[in-house]
């Protein structure tokens, strides 16, 4: 963080009482890393509370602390009291973020934005230096980090924005206060959270709120209620761009993973190179040298016992419904004569469409030419009940012994396995971490 006072953070946040002196470089959350240059803000989640921290990172040297409610035995003037800290960190991200002298690109969708987010980073780094959210850094402590540790030296800052309520976006874009903002796409996550379909769009429209003065608008023509995107678009910015299959940018590429959905990706990241005026040609020749990240759809080769090898592909960040089906069609439609084995576990948040959606992934296997599906977790059971005995299929109550059941009885020689699941509820990501420390 480019270097700021104390003083300077207590009139951001609006402090009217004295705070001591001291010059700050760094922000921290993480009491076990607050060096003596950082404010320490003190977040409170669902494991820890950080004010429990406050008199460990003083006595450590940290000159400033920003609580939401005083801590004692801490001098006053190395507090800053305020009502929400996450507010408060997302505040001095702001102010850091109106420095930075920079191109702000910011965007959101429902599903692979992490991996567009990468993809635009890639292709605006072969024209200049670019900084970009650390992974998936995308909520209420990811954005202001991000903004805080803003690369003052780049020529481009991509900062990605999650959501899984309504108001959300619009909090963490006023905090961003993008040069170009994207909705990448809009499918029914988080849905329980929402009383219509509909108004996941509303929220993800949110980005467009704070979006600069002669800003830029970017939306996928092709994405569900496109319409309310580019409606509540037109309210904040003049410039909407689009992009879809019958509006892409003119320049050829190859990716290097098959998918419909990279090609959703390559053109939304075109389109930044091509509205902020770079060569659009020269971007599209880099796109085959972008490949899928770990977690999401990145293919490895691997070794079996026998010394045959079989490809994993690890879509195991995360299993939304749309995200699925996009990996199950992706699966279908590679090429071969080996076996293609699907390996799903449960897919979360989803409330009381969960039994609908597991069973529309069901139907989903079920068309399509995957020989093997295996339902990870009891919401899989519904899912496994769409597939007809035509296919072979296995049913585990958990993650547990499944990585032994794939290693020692059902992989052989060339098989091509996805796996993808809820992250957090399936676990399925442990079984890939476990493939992959065998395999290779």
């Amino acid at each position: 963080m480019q270097k700021i006072s104390s003083i300077e953070i207590a009139q951001i946040l609006g402090y009217n009482k004295k705070v001591d002196f001291a010059e700050i470089t760094g922000v921290s959350t993480d009491s076990r890393n607050c060096s003596e240059n950082d404010v320490f803000i003190a977040v409170k989640g669902k494991k820890f509370d950080g004010h429990n921290f406050v008199a460990d990172v003083i006595n450590k040297g940290c000159p400033l602390v920003i609580v939401n409610k005083p801590v004692q035995g801490v001098p006053s003037i190395k507090q800053i009291v305020v009502a929400d800290t996450l507010d408060a960190y997302g505040k001095i991200g702001a102010y850091n973020r109106l420095r930075f002298k920079g191109k702000v690109i910011g965007l959101t969708g429902s599903a692979g934005k992490t991996t567009t987010k990468e993809e635009i980073k890639f292709l605006l780094s072969k024209f200049g230096k670019t900084y970009a959210t650390l992974g998936n850094h995308n909520n209420f402590v990811g954005v202001p980090e991000s903004l805080c540790n803003l690369d003052m030296s780049a020529d481009f800052a991509v900062i990605e924005m999650g959501m899984s309520a309504k108001g959300e976006i619009s909090r963490l874009t006023s905090y961003v206060k993008p040069d170009i903002a994207i909705v990448t796409n809009v499918y029914p996550m988080h849905i329980e959270f929402f009383d219509a379909f509909e108004d996941i769009a509303k929220a993800k429209a949110e980005i467009f709120e704070s979006i600069n003065h002669n800003g830029v608008a970017i939306i996928n023509e092709d994405t569900n209620f496109a319409n309310i995107l580019e409606q509540r678009a037109k309210k904040h910015t003049s410039n909407v761009v689009k992009f879809g299959k019958n509006n892409v940018p003119d320049a050829k590429f190859e990716t290097s993973v098959a998918g419909e959905h990279h090609l959703y990706n390559a053109w939304c990241a075109l389109r930044v190179v091509e509205t902020l005026g770079l060569d659009v040609k020269k971007a599209a020749s880099e796109i085959k040298n972008f490949g899928a990240l770990d977690g999401r759809g990145k293919q490895h080769k691997l070794k079996l016992k026998s010394g045959d090898f079989y490809t994993l592909i690890d879509d195991s960040y995360s299993g939304q419904p749309e995200a699925m089906k996009i990996a199950i069609q992706t699966l279908s439609a590679i090429k071969t004569t080996s076996r293609k084995i699907a390996i799903l576990g449960k897919m979360a948040e989803l409330g009381n469409f969960s039994q609908q959606k597991h069973i529309e992934i069901g139907k989903a296997v079920n068309n399509s030419d995957i020989d093997i599906v295996v339902g990870v977790c009891p919401e899989m059971k519904d899912m496994l009940s769409q597939v007809s005995d035509n296919k072979e299929k296995y049913y585990f109550e958990s993650k547990d012994e499944l990585a032994q059941f794939l290693l020692n009885k059902l992989l052989q020689k060339n098989d091509i396995v996805l796996i993808k699941g809820a992250r957090y509820s399936s676990k399925l990501y442990q079984v890939a971490e476990d493939l992959l420390n065998k395999g290779k």
